[in-house]
Formats: C-alpha cells, sequence, structure tokens
C-alpha cells in the first residue's frame, strides 16, 4: 500500500490552531480533557442503577424537607435584616434609608453543591455592609436570635480561626427534624449588600480584614467549583457517591489527616473536567482510576492560579517554605488559593491511596457486569483490619465542657499520628473518625473514644517506646487547653494499647457475629506487642510551667504476647494522663482551622 504525503497549506494551518485554540478555550480545567464522547446506553443504565441504590438508602432528602430548609434560610435572612435596620437606625440614618440598606444571607458547602444529606447541617454567611461591626454581630444579633422561639442550642465561638456561630433552627412541623446552621460573618466595604451579591468577584476581597477573607472563602470556592464543572448534574450524582463510600471507608475527615468536603469536591470536579460528557457512573470509575495512579504530592487543580493581586497569601511551593512539604496538594480553585489538604499526614496518604486502589477494582468488576453498586458502599470493618490498635480518650465532667474538650483532643490527633510515625517499628496508624463510648462507664465522667489502628513494620526485634511522643502529645494539648481558656477541673486524655481480640472489653460497640471473626482473625500467626503497666515518676511538662502534673503509665517493650504478660500479673495496659490544674472560665477558641474549618466547609 502506497501512502501519500502532502505539505499543510497555511491556511489549512491556521484552521487547525483555531480548532486546537478553541477547544483549549472551551475546555475546563488546566489540561485538555482526556476524553469528551457522549454516554454509551449501558452507561446510562448503570448511571440509573447507581441511582436507584443511592435513593434505596436514603441518601437524598425529600421535597418537603427541601421546602423547610429554603424556609429556614428565608426566616433567616429576615432576622439578618431586621437586626441590620435596627443598627441603621442606631447609627442616625433616616428611618427611609435605614429600611434600604440592607445585607444578605448566602448558603455555601454541600448545600450549596446540592450535595447535602437529609441530615446534613447549612454551612452560611452573613454579608453586611461596611459600618456594621462584627463585635455587634456577636452581641446584638446574638442576643436577637436567641429570642426566637424556634431556635436553639445557641453557641457563639467568637475567639475561633473562622469565629462562628452554632444553632438549631426547629422544624416548621413537629415531625420535622431540626435544621443544624453554622453561621459566618463577613462585613463587605460596601454601603449596600444585594440579596443576589457575586460572591465570586475578587474586589470584594479589597479593604478587609482577615477573618472576613476567611469567612467569605469558603462561599467563594463553592461557586467556584460550580462554575468550573462541565454537568452540574452528573457532578453532583458523582459526589453523593463519592462523599458516601469515603465515609463508609472511614477517610472522610480533614481534622484527623483524610479529607474533608471541599478536597472529596474538588477531586470530583476535576474528574468531570477530564471527562466532560461522561454519565456519573463512569465518572465514580474513572475517579477511582485515575487518583489510584496519581503521582502525589503533583497537586490537583481545577484552574491556573490567577495573578495575586491583592498580595494575599497564596499556596505555591516556590515562595511558601512550608507549602514544599505538602503531601497530597488539593488545591482550592478561589483566590486566594489554598491547600484544602494541608493535614494529610504519610500515614493518611498511604491509607487513602490503598482506599482509591481498592475503589478502582470494585468499580470495575461493577462496570464489567461481576458485581453491584451496593458493594462499593459496604462499610469498612475496622476492628478486622488490624492486630494492634491504640484507644485514645477525652475524659470530662460536664456535657458542655465534654463537647469543646473532644473537639480539641481530635483537632490534635494527626499531631499524635505524625509523632508516633516517627517510630522505626511502626508502619503506618489509622484513625477511625467513629467516635464511641466505653464499654464500662466511670460514675460522673464522661468519656470517648478514637480508636487506631496500627501497622507494624514485620521485624523479629522489635521495641516500642512511647514515651516521648505521649509525653510530648500532653504537653502540646495541656498548652492549648491553657492557651485558649478551655480547661476545666475533670478533663483528661487516656491511652491504651490493646490487641484486636480485646476490643469488645473496651468499646460499646455492637460487635455480634464480629466477635468470632475478631477472635479468628487474632488466632493467626503474627507480630504481637503491649505495654506492661510501669508508673513513672511525676514528670513536669515542658511547654507551660503552671500545669502542675502530668504522668503517664508506660513502658517500652520487646515484642511479647500481652495474653502472657496480664498472665504474669501486669495490669491492663494504659498509657493516662493527670488532669490539668483548675482554671477560670474563658471563652472557648475553637480550632476551627483544624477541627471544623468553616472557610473551606
Amino acid at each position: 500500500m502506497i501512502t501519500a504525503y502532502r505539505r499543510v497549506t497555511m491556511d489549512e494551518a491556521r484552521i487547525l490552531l483555531d480548532v486546537v485554540l478553541k477547544m483549549n478555550k472551551d475546555a475546563l480545567g488546566v489540561t485538555l480533557p482526556i476524553n469528551t464522547d457522549g454516554p454509551k446506553k449501558e452507561q446510562v443504565e448503570q448511571t440509573n442503577d447507581l441511582k436507584k441504590v443511592l435513593q434505596d438508602l436514603d441518601i437524598f432528602e425529600s421535597d418537603k424537607d427541601s421546602t423547610h430548609r429554603q424556609e429556614v434560610m428565608d426566616k433567616l435572612y429576615l432576622l439578618v435584616n431586621q437586626w441590620i435596620k435596627s443598627i441603621n437606625l442606631k447609627k442616625n440614618m433616616p428611618s427611609n434609608v435605614a429600611e434600604t440598606i440592607k445585607g444578605t444571607i448566602y448558603s455555601f458547602g454541600s448545600y450549596r453543591l446540592g450535595v447535602h444529606s437529609k441530615d446534613s447541617d447549612i454551612d452560611a454567611l452573613c454579608i453586611a455592609p461596611r459600618h456594621v461591626e462584627r463585635s455587634e454581630f456577636f452581641t446584638s444579633f446574638i442576643e436577637l436570635l436567641q429570642k426566637q422561639p424556634e431556635i436553639k442550642d445557641l453557641r457563639a465561638i467568637q475567639e475561633a480561626y473562622v469565629p462562628i456561630v452554632k444553632l438549631e433552627f426547629e422544624g416548621i412541623e413537629v415531625t420535622m427534624k431540626a435544621t443544624l446552621i453554622d453561621l459566618l460573618f463577613a462585613r463587605l466595604a460596601l454601603p449596600h449588600i444585594p440579596r443576589q451579591i457575586n460572591i465570586a468577584d475578587v474586589n470584594l476581597l479589597r479593604n478587609l480584614d482577615t477573618k472576613c477573607i476567611l469567612s467569605l472563602n469558603g462561599a467563594r470556592l463553592t461557586e467556584e467549583i460550580l462554575h468550573l464543572v462541565p454537568n452540574k448534574d452528573s457532578f453532583r450524582l458523582t459526589l453523593h457517591s463519592i462523599r458516601l463510600w469515603a465515609k463508609r471507608q472511614g477517610v472522610y475527615s480533614n481534622v484527623l489527616g483524610f479529607l474533608g468536603g471541599v478536597s472529596w469536591a474538588i477531586l470530583v470536579a476535576r474528574i468531570c473536567q477530564l471527562y466532560p460528557n461522561a454519565t456519573a457512573s463512569t465518572l465514580v470509575h474513572k475517579f477511582f482510576l485515575v487518583f489510584s495512579l496519581w503521582k502525589w504530592p503533583v497537586p490537583v487543580s481545577l484552574k491556573k492560579q490567577v495573578e495575586n493581586t491583592l498580595n494575599l497569601q497564596v499556596w505555591d511551593p516556590r515562595v511558601n517554605v512550608g507549602d514544599k512539604f505538602h503531601l497530597m496538594p488539593i488545591i482550592t480553585p478561589a483566590y486566594p488559593q489554598k491547600n484544602s489538604a494541608y493535614n494529610v499526614t504519610l500515614s493518611t496518604r498511604t491509607i487513602l491511596e490503598t482506599t482509591f486502589k481498592k475503589g478502582h477494582a470494585v468499580s470495575t468488576n461493577i462496570l464489567k457486569g461481576n458485581s453491584k453498586w451496593p458493594e462499593l458502599f459496604e462499610a469498612e470493618n475496622f476492628f478486622l483490619k488490624y492486630k494492634h490498635y491504640i484507644l485514645l480518650s477525652a475524659i470530662s465532667k460536664k456535657k458542655e465542657h465534654h463537647i469543646q474538650w473532644c473537639g480539641l483532643v481530635e483537632s490534635k490527633i494527626r499531631k499524635l499520628i505524625q509523632k508516633l510515625e516517627e517510630i522505626p517499628a511502626i508502619e503506618f496508624l489509622h484513625v477511625n473518625p467513629k467516635i464511641h463510648k466505653p464499654l464500662i462507664k466511670q460514675q460522673n465522667l464522661l468519656q470517648s473514644i478514637w480508636c487506631l489502628g496500627m501497622k507494624l513494620k514485620l521485624s523479629n526485634n522489635i521495641s516500642l517506646d512511647f514515651t516521648v511522643n505521649f509525653q510530648t502529645f500532653s504537653d502540646f494539648l495541656a498548652n492549648e487547653a491553657l492557651k485558649t481558656g478551655l480547661y476545666k477541673e475533670g478533663m483528661a486524655i487516656k491511652a491504651e494499647f490493646v490487641l484486636r481480640k480485646q476490643l469488645p472489653k473496651y468499646i460499646a460497640s455492637d460487635f455480634g457475629k464480629m466477635k468470632k471473626e475478631i477472635k479468628k482473625c487474632s488466632s493467626i500467626g503474627g507480630l504481637t506487642c503491649g505495654i506492661p503497666t510501669r508508673t513513672t515518676p511525676t514528670l513536669t511538662p515542658r511547654t507551660l510551667k503552671n500545669i502542675e502534673e502530668s504522668f503517664m503509665e508506660l513502658s517500652s517493650i520487646p515484642p511479647a504476647s500481652l495474653e502472657h504478660q496480664h498472665q504474669a500479673g501486669f495490669a491492663p495496659p494504659v498509657v493516662s494522663f493527670a488532669s490539668l490544674p483548675k482554671q477560670e472560665d474563658n471563652h472557648w477558641a475553637d480550632d476551627c482551622l483544624h477541627s471544623s474549618d468553616k472557610s473551606m466547609f
């Protein structure tokens, strides 16, 4: 066969160049799409099957619940403008002018994206004109909310990194559940705020303080994500699926070093950009394919970074030294760009990579017809994954204090994991986001338990010494509790090392038939280790002179059977930290950037 070659004319070259430029202009994302083919019949059917499974799992809220949420938002809008009008009058505005100068309420996060479940809270932002002070939001507006009979459990956390008001809005009807709302505040350098403001306008950030910029960030990046996906319906169904899968796999938690709502939304949006005409079933499979092969720390971005016109700090490893050490950069699309996955540790990245590969294998079988969608959403059995566990407990005396104490401890667990990762014998640690209660409750004490699975490196000579690591963690928590005024008498933390087969003796959980599986798995040969009790002398924490005492019961040991240790007369292995001295009550500074970062939902 003879193949003919000829020169491309200049006119033809211009046409080809125009086509390429047009493709690049129309494409969303930092690269051209991988595949722009439309869906085939079987892919549409697989997507319908996926949607049916999510409906059966009761993921979507009813029309009645959706209407109620909108009614709540409308009522909140009226309250905001009732409050702003009162401020206008106090500042001697004529009554006719005071009536027209308004603010607005702007939803963001999963609710704005349209991927919230029926039990999800609403992330909302109160936007006020320039003459309204933040201090007024946390005083006179709070007083107005307190007068509303339908608003319950109102908490203002003014000293948080991103100041926030948490509240419950009771249902319009008795049968309706209360709607949880996390409300932020920002004032703009504008005399009046229209109800439908263009939140994406970067000029809105001019002349704002840091807290207002942080508060606006969540709403701005939500709008950018929606703007950067080619098909919003496919994006929403795919994100619904991935969010459910991540929660069932125990990897949905920004605070614990996994990925939060922002990161999952960005990852799904990137897949939608790469396969703009694909249906949700294909997008779910491509999600696992792409991110099981992704070469971290190559960043995931939805758009090229815009010029830093306002001189705000943005994610840029060329400029910011700390950004070079981020393990899993997932870059928010709105200016100023940040890494939404900065909490990821070596351990959590390892777990995420493994989980992506597992998701790819399962979704491949589903599309081949060898399995069904429910298999993808089967909950991970965390208590069968590892042979060794650390049970970390937060303990306090009163419910209202316990919520705050647990928030602080949870926000710092990743710090503990980073310290334990320094132990050569530990390959990685996996913290389960689910919080458990103890099997045996202590009288007049509240206790919440986090379970950390521990994968050890295979070796015949392993020595574990948690002393320095737990002492450092204890000092760090003590410092934070006292510095923020959170500490109350009776607060403590406790850590216990247990084997898998001992878990039912410690945790109040419905193990059921799993007890047999735990016993069977525990009988398999392999490495074991434990911590025989040894009380060390009282230690003075290195970080604060005014913490009077902190002690731990722990030891370094060679590998041995914990069961044998008990037979030899050792007490149950416990690592405990003494309570801190009583301090005066102060407002709790919620570690919002780490525990519930509403600037990035």
